[in-house]
């Protein structure tokens, strides 16, 4: 025992000597070394469930003198994020210092508190006498298990990716969570979009909002990309913005944007996911996103490749009155689309320090599909005096390709001030079209025998889009009750198309007797320039908005054939808004906004190229349209009864003038072929149309496993087209409805089912046109002839679907999921359209790829480490924290 008790006071005698000949003397220093041997460390848990708490931060700080400045200020001396076990270490640390700990993790309370080694030296002697095993404990100091308490108002800021709704609702926008829509999984934006609330979605994949077709974005800017062009697993959120603000784009009309968030995450580490699917005609998809943060950069990436067999049946039956005779057709074909597109998407965030952000970023999308139709025609012609019975075939073969490729830099600044930040943003859009279609139509008398001259006809076209955005944007919240936005944008656009038609005309033997060519070259440039401010305070329970916004724009085409130009300019055009809400109490707030809005004809309407593809259905664009103004008003309540129901119901109006709209005329018929005149399909600007609607959208959670969101659209158009030649007012009563469940069954497995119904309506406003603000269908539309919307002359008759779903997950962490899906499953989605004029009936009808069925398969994987490419370095990390504390006094 005598021999024990030396041996350790050797040890104390040996470890107070080596602290003395550390120990301050004056300001704390003894032979110019720092009395670093400290040492921290903890455990940080949940206060409810005595678990450890993964990722959080702790952050040792320290108040000194600042050398620079000669001010005190506070220092980070030491910090790091906990493992899964919820443990840190923090060493080699001045042991006279007072220190404040701070935690943090998310989803709870920030913990602070001031802690010290509390070396007591007035105890100590330089011969080793005192308490030195206090003294040992002291400088290695556990701290024992520090309890964080769950933060309710910061998680209900926090995406929680296994409980996150499928629908958010806010007063001047409703979110749709696409990661817990089942039935798009695998497919394309397209598929995204027939269960968003408010959106119906045509078999061609024409998206309209309201009756209306709105404008897309892409991450919050316009895209040239189209809508079957984006994979849905690459899409975080869909954003639905009815009536949008004045630092908006004024584009669009009253039809509100569509803004498609794709995903991206800044957790440190890594995470993604791999995804490979089949449908029921054998097309196999594949795909993939991964993303990579590391201290200063955030790096993401994703990639998709989609085969796609899509089948039509189309059926079309026209009258056309001539001055002495009528003509009877009936036209049935089942055009057939095989193809693929790929997308790709690759960018990186640069945190230049906690107040300046640089983003570069960039995207690819390739696509080629070929169509094969065989179309009969059974066609009847009646004279005063006698009959003609005949019938035609038409054997068609195209082909076509695009490509697309999109770039973004970004730069965005946080000031000192909560809020208070600076933007700017550079956008640079290049898409690419070409395709050709061969054709060869043949007619048939009434005993089955070639009659007249066989029609060999060849089309080739293409096209080029050149998009540039450049835009700045200033948020500056002047109190906490007032704030002010500004911002200015410019947007370039250069389009340029051809088409060439070369028909070449047989006798029965295939001599050709002669032919005809012709071609179409056009190109067109159009800039708008806006700036924008808006001013919004709140005032108690009153808040309002007040903005202005200013463009300018200017097109002009040039049809290089015929060396005709055409231009419109508006020099200055203003768009105010005004947003008022009043909120009743913590559930309840009313809101009332206006906007002018306008719709700027797009290429497909302007270009005055005829097609003469189908001899019977010949397209051709007016360059004389001009911009359509709105004005659009909404008064909308939402109550947020529970938190488990909930509901936003909108009374809205909407006042178009010089609205854009497709209408028939009769007049020469440029085709050889043929000696009558013949039915032009074109564009024109009608007087005006007035839309009045009630829209009510409910989210319930009747139990546990049960979410149901309910959209309900009741509206009546009147449109005022009497100024069309041919065209008469028209007015009609309408509705939609939407209905989503999503059922979460034992065993991981969900369900998803849902279903719309679209009553009889007027072709939605402004969208009777190929290529509007919500077109989707693009190349994959696979369609035959005779598909032509009505537009003032006609109507949508009714059409509804039903759409299926279920999920099982599995493995560890449920990481991998099994999806299958059936689209259109009673076929029931049948798209049917009515056009009447003096000269004309015309009915169509179309069904398109019922009843598929895709299996998918998801992986998902990840992990949150601040140290990915290195073993922890503590001063490393100490050092990268000590930047960040200093940039924070900038």
């Amino acid at each position: 025992m005598h021999f024990l008790k030396t041996s350790l006071g050797l040890i104390l005698l040996l470890f107070s000597g080596s602290l003395f000949a550390q120990m301050p003397q004056g300001r704390g220093q003894m032979g110019g070394q720092n009395m670093n041997v400290g040492h921290f460390y903890g455990k940080i848990i949940d206060s409810a469930t005595n678990k450890p708490i993964d990722a959080a931060s702790v952050q040792l700080i320290q108040n000194k003198l600042d050398t620079v400045t000669k001010k005190r200020r506070d220092f980070i001396v030491g910090g790091m994020l906990t493992g899964k076990k919820g443990e840190f270490s923090l060493e080699n640390l001045p042991v006279m210092a007072q220190f404040r700990l701070k935690v943090t993790a998310i989803g709870y309370k920030t913990i602070e508190q001031k802690i010290s080694f509390q070396l007591n030296m007035a105890g100590m002697k330089p011969g080793g006498g005192g308490d030195m095993s206090s003294m040992l404990n002291a400088v290695d100091k556990d701290l024992g298990n520090i309890k964080l308490e769950v933060d309710a108002l910061q998680l209900a800021n926090v995406t929680v990716v296994s409980n996150k709704p499928l629908l958010t609702m806010n007063i001047d926008r409703k979110v749709f969570n696409v990661e817990k829509n089942l039935t798009s999984v695998g497919g394309t934006a397209v598929d995204v979009m027939k269960n968003v609330p408010s959106v119906n979605v045509d078999i061609d994949g024409n998206v309209t909002m309201r009756n209306a077709a709105p404008q897309i974005f892409v991450d919050g800017r316009p895209t040239t990309m189209t809508l079957d062009q984006i994979p849905a697993d690459a899409i975080a959120s869909v954003e639905l913005i009815t009536n949008p603000s004045a630092k908006y784009d004024a584009s669009g009309g009253g039809a509100g944007i569509l803004n498609i968030v794709l995903k991206k995450n800044r957790k440190a580490g890594y995470n993604g996911n791999i995804r490979a699917s089949v449908d029921s005609r054998g097309r196999p998809g594949f795909g993939g996103d991964i993303n990579i943060k590391q201290q200063k950069v955030n790096f993401f990436a994703s990639a998709m490749l989609g085969m796609r067999k899509s089948k039509s049946n189309v059926t079309t039956e026209r009258t056309d009155y001539f001055t002495n005779a009528i003509a009877h057709s009936l036209q049935e074909n089942n055009p057939i689309n095989r193809g693929f597109f790929s997308f790709g998407r690759l960018g990186m965030d640069y945190f230049l320090n906690n107040r300046n952000t640089f983003t570069i970023g960039g995207n690819i999308v390739r696509g080629q599909f070929k169509t094969k139709d065989f179309l009969t025609s059974i066609n009847d012609t009646t004279y005063p005096s006698s009959s003609v019975h005949e019938t035609s075939t038409r054997l068609s073969n195209s082909e076509g390709n695009f490509r697309n490729y999109g770039s973004t830099f970004s730069y965005k600044h946080n000031y000192a001030k909560a809020g208070k930040e600076l933007t700017a943003d550079v956008n640079f859009n290049y898409s690419k079209n070409d395709n050709e279609s061969q054709n060869d139509q043949k007619q048939y008398a009434a005993n089955n025998s070639l009659k007249g001259l066989n029609l060999f006809q060849n089309t080739t076209g293409g096209g080029t889009t050149k998009f540039l955005t450049v835009q700045s944007d200033y948020a500056n919240p002047l109190t906490d009750k007032i704030k002010i936005e500004a911002g200015v944008r410019a947007s370039f656009r250069d389009f340029t198309s051809f088409n060439t038609i070369t028909n070449v005309y047989k006798d029965y033997n295939g001599q050709a007797f002669f032919g005809s060519n012709t071609a179409s070259d056009y190109k067109f440039t159009d800039a708008v320039y806006a700036a924008y401010t808006t001013f919004s305070q709140q005032m108690k329970n009153f808040t309002y908005q007040l903005g202005l916004r200013m463009e300018s724009s200017k097109y002009d085409g040039n049809l290089i054939t015929k060396n005709q130009k055409f231009s419109n300019s508006y020099p200055f055009s203003l768009f105010p808004s005004a947003f008022f809400t009043y909120k009743l109490n913590d559930k309840q707030d009313m809101q009332l906004n206006y906007s002018r809005k306008i719709n700027r004809p797009n290429f497909f309407q302007l270009i005055p190229f005829v097609d003469l593809t189908d001899p019977l259905n010949i397209t051709k664009g007016n360059p004389d349209l001009v911009p359509e103004f709105t004005n659009l008003a909404e008064l909308s309540y939402q109550n947020q009864l529970s938190n488990k129901h909930s509901f936003l119901t909108t009374l809205y109006f909407r006042n178009t003038n010089d609205l854009i709209t497709r209408y028939q005329y009769r007049d020469v018929n440029p085709n050889p072929a043929i000696a009558d005149s013949a039915t032009f399909n074109t564009y024109a600007n009608a007087n005006s149309s007035f839309t009045y609607g009630l829209e009510l959208t409910l989210r319930d959670k009747f139990i546990s496993w049960w979410d149901l969101s309910t959209n309900f659209n009741l509206y009546q158009t009147d449109l005022k087209a009497g100024n069309i030649p041919g065209s008469v007012n028209q007015s009609q009563v309408s509705w939609f409805a939407k209905i989503n469940n999503n059922f979460k069954l034992p065993k991981n497995y969900s369900i998803q089912l849902s279903g719309d119904y679209q009553a009889k309506t007027l072709v939605p406003a402004s969208s009777s046109g190929g290529g509007g603000g919500g077109r989707g269908g693009g190349m994959m539309g696979g369609g035959g002839f005779g598909q032509t919307q009505p537009g003032a002359q006609g109507y949508i008759k009714s059409n509804y679907g039903v759409d299926f779903a279920i999920k099982k997950d599995f493995m560890k962490n449920n990481a991998a999921s099994l999806t299958f899906q059936v689209s259109d499953v009673f076929r029931t989605r049948l798209s049917a359209t009515h056009a009447e004029s003096s000269f004309l009936i015309y009915d169509t009808q179309r069904r398109r790829d019922p009843q598929l069925m895709r299996l998918s398969f998801n992986y998902r994987f990840g992990k949150i480490d601040v140290s990915l490419f290195k073993r922890k370095n503590m001063k490393g990390e100490m050092d990268n924290m000590q930047n960040a504390q200093q940039g924070m006094g900038n």
